[in-house]
């Protein structure tokens, strides 16, 4: 992009040098349903598959529309590079097996998305990766956990269902001390955090959710910040230190800046390695359905948190919520992190613990007219959902307790609808969720 603005609604829509289509002028990013790309001739395919060039070899492992959303998502975040993947799941687990292997271990918050949570417990562990679980109310409990053997930190900027906004410096900090990267989830804060700038040195997306924000496609993608030094403690970052077998014996921290100028190792292994031998490749269909929401995400995420915060104010004030969780009603010091963390807004996500417990929680949700009860978040509708019996449903007792989640939790994604609406729609159910209980709410 010839522009020096570093505005997020003028890079959603002009980010990653991308103007035209150079075959045919379109302005729309074309989709490419093309599985492979003729070589130039002998030299350029062996000099592609060396690596001693960039370009299109096979669309597992990129593809020219991806590669438009990839550019611009990294110019979002204020990242070097970026590699878009199936699911934001994918996101996650390429994140940790670009750094860790069988032995290694790395430390995570306990603040986690409940498909992470299994991902990382049962998963991981079956691999070989240990994942030790560090409360975030106090950011020296990551330090506390680590050993010889850890090689990231991990968390998420706003967890759902807990939303304690995470401390980003606090924990990066920490983590260059030892040169372990810290990788943060930024699914629920796209473009009012950017957790490159306080230190974190990997971002990953579920695309499927604000991003792209229609609830019509599934992606993910991994952002390198490329901030920071893979080389300078081998020992530590084994992965990007030690000749690989799997491609020729290169080393990755040393031969990646080299060819590209430029400190994207992590995101060059995850694609020519991870994505290539795993196979989550993003489809171009749904890079360009991405695409399509990426450009009005900015624009988007005010009306959501402005109609949030109304929200928050309006369940503040009702008889059948004994409790309201968002990311700035919690106490001094973590509420201090919103404020720290977060800009133009304070996210989307709302959690009511409601007077009745699991049965008020029950007919809330079934009360509900407008909300979709779905299993979803960053649609551009309101949705809700009841975490305990799906979204955690893996989760045991001591897992749930850890992860925020309470019997009576209920989640609410608030949507672009108009506010009066959204809490019309509230109140009625809240309404006909609490009769019954009116010892509770009295």
């Amino acid at each position: 992009m010839s522009t020096k603005r570093n505005n997020p609604e003028t890079i959603a829509i002009h980010g990653g040098d991308y103007r035209s289509d150079p075959a045919t002028n379109s302005v729309a990013v074309p989709i490419y349903r093309t599985t492979s790309y003729q070589f130039n001739n002998t030299e350029h395919a062996a000099n592609l598959f060396a690596l001693k060039e960039f370009g299109n070899i096979y669309t597992r492992i990129m593809n020219p529309t991806n590669d438009v959303l990839e550019k611009r998502i990294a110019a979002l975040e204020g990242g070097l590079a970026s590699l878009t993947v199936a699911s934001g799941q994918t996101a996650s687990t390429f994140a940790i097996l670009n750094v860790a292997q069988a032995g290694d271990n790395i430390v995570s918050s306990t603040d986690l998305y409940g498909g992470t949570v299994s991902l990382f417990t049962h998963t991981l562990s079956k691999l070989g990766i240990e994942v030790r679980y560090a409360d975030p109310s106090d950011p020296k409990n990551f330090e506390k956990a680590i050993d010889d053997k850890t090689r990231a930190f991990y968390g998420e900027t706003l967890p759902n269902p807990y939303l304690r906004v995470f401390p980003i410096k606090e924990v990066s900090d920490i983590g260059r001390k030892y040169n372990i990267p810290l990788i943060l989830d930024n699914t629920a804060a796209p473009v009012i955090c950017k957790p490159i700038e306080h230190g974190a040195a990997v971002v990953v997306y579920s695309l499927t959710k604000y991003i792209a924000g229609h609830g019509t496609v599934v992606g993910g993608a991994l952002v390198d910040g490329g901030n920071f030094d893979w080389t300078a403690d081998p020992k530590r970052q084994p992965l990007f230190n030690e000749p690989d077998a799997s491609y020729g014996g290169v080393v990755w921290g040393k031969a990646v800046p080299e060819l590209t100028g430029a400190n994207v190792a992590f995101a060059v292994r995850a694609r020519v390695t991870l994505l290539r031998d795993l196979g989550s490749a993003l489809s171009p269909d749904n890079a360009f359905g991405v695409i399509q929401g990426l450009e009005t995400v900015a624009l988007r995420m005010k009306q959501h948190c402005d109609n949030a915060a109304k929200v928050v104010e309006y369940l503040k004030n009702h008889k059948a919520v004994e409790r309201v969780i968002y990311s700035t009603e919690h106490n001094e010091e973590i509420s201090s992190r919103a404020k720290k963390y977060l800009k133009n807004g304070n996210g989307a996500l709302v959690g009511i613990e409601l007077a009745g417990g699991i049965e008020a929680g029950k007919k809330f949700i079934e009360a509900l007219k407008m909300f979709y009860h779905v299993a979803n978040i960053g649609d551009a509708r309101s949705l809700a959902i009841h975490p305990a019996t799906t979204t955690h449903s893996q989760l045991n007792d001591d897992e749930l307790a850890a992860s925020g989640v309470t019997p009576g939790y209920v989640r609410l994604c608030i949507g672009l609808e108009h506010i009066d609406d959204i809490i019309d729609d509230l109140d009625q159910a809240l309404d006909r969720s609490s009769k019954g209980n009116l010892k509770a709410v009295s």
